[in-house]
């Protein structure tokens, strides 16, 4: 009896195997375990990049950071006009006009090139990050399937392809979504074993350029590097190159931009971190707040990612089998329990705070499902064998993949997760993409003479009163003669204001603190108001 649980309890493990052990005799020679499907990396690319482009076209701006704070300093880089934040002030200048750059110059070759219209530039704009993303992803999803396997790689593709956080995130024009990118390619590189420097240069572009805090997720990699593999000098090697390569032109736009010296990733950690107020007064959210957002963007794949680690070591311990990959499960999947640790936990939180770690999330759901596939078929058909076993008195067990027997619970958790994802994006789009259709509308009116009838060059006031963080961004206005005007309404914090002849020119009525500023708004009474279009105010 003894001898025949321990049989049963090794041959049950084989289930887990990639490949036959090379202890299996010729009789198995045909009871080959087979790796499981998954799709190459060239329809990994034309499935992402479709679904990226439709995020492009479709999806909304769904933080107004996202429009004065980037979309409109582009806007004025390019054309002359655009709304300024207290951010951009040289006062304080916590953003970097080198992560603009980065985006406004592929978007001034276009509309040079082409003479397209503003809004066709900004659509321009988000296809071109569609394509970025997707290379990003294409490149994470190849590491993921070198690293966790074939079937974890194509779960984590599910998930990234239809979830509605990477429908939003995916084009935002945001440093935590190219933080984002560059976590994907980071990440990516540490796990197809590639040349070191490219993870560093990454995870340094990512927090030089984008997010300073988005270094957080290159603390693994590092750990990897010099704990693990001992190449101590060579890590501060490229440490040092890409740290400077990349700072020092940095440090030259913003000082350009702003007329002095600047640092603009120092700057944002001084702010956020050691300023007496911080983010702060921008609004508090409890613990909640993430949960709730992670629940709308990833539904079933959320909490399953928080349960990736435990349940990896659980699955080991029952089903018997060492854990795969080169580097140890808890490293590997430690980048998103760092972020969590310390985001979680700052009473000001917002949505686009987590976008760099949403491909973590896939990732670590597809982890979660794959170890419970292996649960259900060590517990249940392994069940099944003994009791085939003790009924025919056979020890023999034919070779098969856990994914086979499994497979209905990955396609239950994908189809549940696909419907509730694109249900979730498509009620976005239906609801809250009003503001940009009104908006293109209103490029069409110019050429319309019936409703446009005030001859070139004449002022027309667009006038927003609590809906203005609804505003795209100036792209959708039909050029410098259009000008969006604040009225006083219900919010009573600062909005921005135009920018003045220049970058370095200090704005006056700016302040850090939140505090309303009266100068931004016009009276409907006054002279000062030449033309309202439309008639009623939105």
């Amino acid at each position: 009896m003894a001898m025949t649980s321990v049989r049963s309890r090794g041959q049950a493990a084989a289930h887990y195997h990639r490949k036959n052990s090379p202890e299996n005799d010729s009789s198995q020679a045909n009871d080959v375990v087979r790796a499981p499907w998954a799709p190459t990396g060239y329809t990994a690319f034309k499935a992402l990049m479709s679904a990226r482009l439709v995020a492009a076209i479709w999806s909304n701006i769904s933080d107004c950071d996202e429009t004065y704070n980037y979309w409109e300093p582009t806007h004025y880089l390019m054309y002359g006009a655009g709304f300024q934040t207290w951010e951009y002030s040289p006062v304080y200048a916590i953003r970097s006009y080198a992560y603009l750059w980065l985006h406004a110059m592929p978007a001034l070759f276009y509309g040079k090139l082409f003479q397209s219209n503003k809004v066709l530039v900004f659509f321009f704009l988000r296809c071109l990050l569609s394509f970025c993303c997707t290379l990003c992803e294409v490149y994470f999803y190849r590491g993921v399937c070198k690293q966790f396997g074939s079937h974890v790689g194509r779960l984590v593709l599910v998930f990234l392809l239809f979830s509605t956080g990477m429908f939003i995130s995916s084009t935002a024009f945001l440093p935590s979504t190219f933080s984002m990118y560059m976590t994907m390619v980071s990440m990516g590189a540490w796990f197809l074993g590639a040349a070191h420097w490219v993870s560093v240069a990454s995870v340094a572009a990512s927090a030089i350029v984008g997010w300073p805090f988005a270094g957080i997720l290159g603390i693994p990699i590092a750990i990897d590097i010099l704990m693990k593999k001992k190449k101590i000098l060579e890590f501060l090697k490229w440490v040092a190159i890409f740290g400077i390569g990349i700072l020092v032109p940095v440090v030259y736009v913003d000082s350009m931009a702003y007329g002095k010296i600047v640092l603009a990733p120092l700057n944002i950690v001084l702010y956020n971190v050691f300023s007496q107020h911080g983010p702060d007064i921008y609004g508090q959210e409890d613990f909640s707040y993430y949960i709730i957002n992670g629940c709308l963007n990833f539904n079933v794949v959320f909490p399953l990612a928080f349960v990736a680690l435990p349940l990896t070591y659980f699955a080991a311990y029952i089903v018997d089998i060492p854990i795969s990959g080169r580097t140890p499960a808890w490293l590997r999947l430690l980048a998103m329990y760092l972020w969590v640790a310390i985001f979680f936990l700052q009473s000001h939180k917002e949505e686009r705070f987590l976008f760099p770690i949403y491909p973590l999330i896939a990732l670590h759901g597809a982890v979660s499902v794959d170890c419970l596939q292996k649960l259900y078929c060590h517990v249940v058909v392994g069940w099944r064998y003994r009791r085939v076993q003790r009924e025919h008195s056979t020890a023999a067990m034919p070779y098969q993949h856990y994914t086979q027997s499994s497979a209905w619970l990955a396609i239950l958790i994908s189809a549940a997760f696909i419907l509730l994802s694109v249900s979730r994006s498509l009620a976005l789009y239906k609801g809250y993409h009003a503001p940009l259709d009104v908006y293109m509308e209103m490029n069409w009116l110019v050429q319309d003479k019936a409703v446009h009838s005030l001859p070139p060059g004449k002022q027309v006031n667009v006038c927003v009163g609590k809906e203005w963080y609804r505003f795209p961004s100036s792209f959708f206005l039909p050029n410098n003669d259009w000008h969006l005007q604040f009225i006083q309404s219900e919010f009573k914090g600062q909005l921005p204001k135009p920018y003045g002849n220049s970058t370095f020119v200090i704005p006056s009525h700016m302040n850090d603190m939140n505090l309303e500023e009266v100068s931004r708004y016009v009276s409907l009474f006054s002279g000062s108001i030449s033309n309202f279009l439309p008639s009623r105010v939105l």
